[in-house]
């Protein structure tokens, strides 16, 4: 193996390491944020302990003291730790191989965790939580712009400025022609999935943009053919969104 591939694998291996560490702490807020639009967020764990903080797990200590349940609550509102950790494994691994060791791969390394945790709750509940989508937009250039004046980066920081307007700007309008079908929540995440995408430049925009389309009219045609979905059923669109952008960002980091 050269040693390019063995400064990769390591890489990748440190990443997904991150990524472990980041995905276990996820659970607590993916079940504090997992409620219906116009409901407070939950401040009790799944045993109806009262919980503070937004980092661990989503039971507590009451909970292993009294054999109260620790995992999700009624309904199933909760990703299990395992899933969430996986989750952000994968696509840290994912970043990191497709980068390499140019600066950017840090923004993404911090990034990544809350995409995963958006898409857990949105998945969920089909909200995408104001906390989360506007900090996200406003870290990602804020950092992107650190990285571009380190050496060896292979980006640009006002074409992600450009990306995030433009595809926050065109979700926007897909939003006031068609509210029953695109949440406002889609247009606020849509603003930080265009910054990232548009640090690699307008044909990696293209790119993430038309995957995640793709990907949800896949997923959507699949609940139908399944009959665990209609024509006008509401899909979750976040998700989908973030996995079209994760795609672009792969191919425009791994071709930069």
């Amino acid at each position: 193996m050269s040693a390019g591939g063995i400064t990769t694998g390591v890489l990748a291996l440190a990443a997904g390491a991150w990524g472990a560490l980041a995905g276990t702490l996820l659970p607590r807020a993916a079940h504090r944020f997992a409620v219906p639009t116009g409901e407070p967020w939950r401040d009790r764990c799944p045993g109806g302990h009262r919980i503070r903080g937004w980092l661990g797990g989503a039971g507590c200590g009451a909970c292993a003291d009294d054999g109260a349940p620790a995992g999700p609550g009624p309904g199933g509102s909760t990703p299990s730790a395992v899933r969430l950790a996986t989750a952000t494994v994968l696509v840290c691994a994912a970043l990191a191989a497709a980068t390499g060791t140019r600066p950017e791969l840090a923004v993404w390394l911090l990034l990544a965790p809350v995409g995963v945790l958006l898409a857990a709750v949105d998945f969920r509940v089909q909200r995408l939580p104001d906390p989360l989508t506007l900090p996200l937009a406003a870290a990602a250039l804020a950092l992107l712009g650190l990285a571009a004046v380190l050496p060896e980066h292979a980006g640009h920081w006002l074409t992600a400025l450009y990306g995030a307007l433009a595809l926050g700007g065109g979700y926007y309008l897909l939003y006031r022609i068609n509210p029953a079908g695109m949440g406002f929540g889609d247009v606020k995440l849509a603003v930080g999935m265009g910054a990232v995408l548009g640090w690699y430049g307008w044909p990696t925009v293209l790119l993430g943009t038309f995957a995640g389309f793709l990907l949800g009219a896949l997923y959507g045609g699949a609940l139908v053919v399944a009959r665990r979905a209609g024509r006008k059923s509401a899909i979750p669109f976040g998700p989908f969104l973030m996995a079209g952008a994760l795609a672009g960002l792969l191919i425009g980091a791994y071709t930069a």
